[in-house]
Order: structure tokens, then C-alpha cells, then sequence
């Protein structure tokens, strides 16, 4: 196996449960929410016919749940601490749709290390991260855990 280089992410050895960080937000707009409507094929008026959205009981388009789980994904990649060492997303475990995202709201994520397993004969392990989704009212609009194949530092 190659040596990644240690500027890019963290390897397995270097994490430890309690660890935090909190990512940079990204407000979602129309466009993201279109896109993301052509590439999975789920085009639910909720999502994209804003007169059906209306007379439901949020009165408005709300974002596509999934598109917030992959956009919270992206944010945690970009903070750096895991690009470049993850191997494989492995689990999504006990994942909570709590609030709707609307169309304009500013999400970030929380995430804490709580816990991981070695897994020496892949030379990597498995981290465990605790997520919450929250938007710019610091409203928690979705949670539950992610786990992550992380390759050990090159011996």
C-alpha cells in the first residue's frame, strides 16, 4: 500500500472518541435541489412544484432529506480531517429525518468521534462518527451515525 500523504486527512491511529468539529454551512438553493430532482429521479411536488407545496403543512418546498444527507457528507469531507484517508463510507446507522430544510436555509454538521474499531489486517479501521445536521437557527434538522473505513498510518 502506497503512503497517503498526512496533510490530506487523519489516519485511523489518530482518532479518539470525543473528538469534535464543526463544518463550514451551505445554503441550498432551488438549483441544488433541481439537480439533485434530475439525478435521483425523485421529483415529489413537495420538492419541486411550489403551488402543490402550499397546501401542505409546511406551505413551501422543502428540500430533499437525501440531498441534505449528501451535502452534509461533502461538508465533513471539505473540513479535511477525513480527505484523502477514507477508504470506504460504510454505515449510515439510526439516521433521523428531525426537521425540514427549506429551500434557502444555511446547513452545516456536528460531528463527534464515538468510537472506533482496528481493523489490522485491512491496515485501516473503522471510525465511528456521531452527525448532526443543524440549519442557521442552530435547529438540528437531522442525526444519527456514519461509519467509516479509515486507512492506519503507512508503516
Amino acid at each position: 500500500m502506497s503512503a497517503l500523504p498526512s496533510s490530506q486527512g487523519m489516519y485511523f491511529e489518530e482518532f479518539q472518541a470525543g473528538q469534535r468539529i464543526v463544518t463550514a454551512g451551505r445554503t441550498i438553493g432551488e438549483s441544488d435541489v433541481l439537480a439533485f430532482a434530475g439525478l435521483s429521479g425523485d421529483f415529489n411536488p413537495i420538492h419541486t412544484n411550489a403551488e402543490f407545496s402550499k397546501s401542505t403543512p409546511y406551505g413551501q418546498r422543502i428540500v430533499h432529506g437525501l440531498l441534505c444527507l449528501s451535502i452534509a457528507v461533502g461538508l465533513t469531507m471539505r473540513s479535511g480531517f477525513l480527505g484523502g484517508t477514507v477508504l470506504a463510507f460504510r454505515e449510515i446507522g439510526e439516521w433521523k429525518f428531525v426537521k425540514p430544510v427549506l429551500l434557502g436555509d444555511t446547513i452545516h454538521a456536528e460531528v463527534e468521534v464515538t468510537g472506533t474499531k482496528a481493523l489490522p489486517r485491512l491496515h485501516a479501521g473503522t471510525v465511528v462518527l456521531t452527525v448532526t445536521v443543524k440549519n442557521q437557527h442552530d435547529e438540528s434538522t437531522m442525526k444519527g451515525t456514519w461509519t467509516a473505513l479509515v486507512a492506519s498510518k503507512p508503516i
